[in-house]
């Protein structure tokens, strides 16, 4: 991830963290993540995180995971909104035929690139042995 997406991830969790009055070490202790690695990401001096210490830190903050993976270019399908409740959930106030007039317009472009907007087959997301793969990074890294 850039340096700049990195240090906008780290402000977003240090403010998380301080809005619950933990200071580093409180949430290293309740999420088993090293408070010099908290300190470090919330710095922006990792570039890409590990997700599974992304995961402890969301988790002991009460954090939506696909949140956090999303602020740090990480995806996991499964967590993920179609677009439709995306756009209802997101954007209230637009009418009902806005937002048809988005998903057409998304679903075009998606064809148009050759991808498939319902999201992942059963069992693409997975490796043998049934373990999910890591998430899949998007966007520039």
């Amino acid at each position: 991830m850039p340096p700049a997406k990195a240090k906008q991830l780290g402000r977003y969790l240090r403010r998380e963290r301080e809005a619950h009055g933990l200071s580093a070490r409180d949430l290293a202790r309740r999420s088993g993540v090293p408070d010099s690695t908290i300190i470090r990401i919330e710095q922006g001096l990792i570039a890409s995180p590990r997700p599974d210490k992304l995961s402890k830190i969301a988790r002991a903050l009460g954090l939506s995971l696909a949140e956090v993976y999303a602020r740090a270019d990480y995806t996991v399908p499964a967590d993920l909104p179609t677009l439709r409740p995306y756009l209802r959930a997101k954007y209230r106030d637009l009418p009902p035929e806005a937002i048809e007039q988005i998903e057409q317009y998304a679903e075009r472009l998606a064809r148009r690139h050759g991808v498939n907007l319902s999201g992942p087959a059963p069992g693409e997301d997975e490796q043998l042995g049934g373990s999910a793969k890591p998430p899949k990074r998007v966007g520039r890294s």
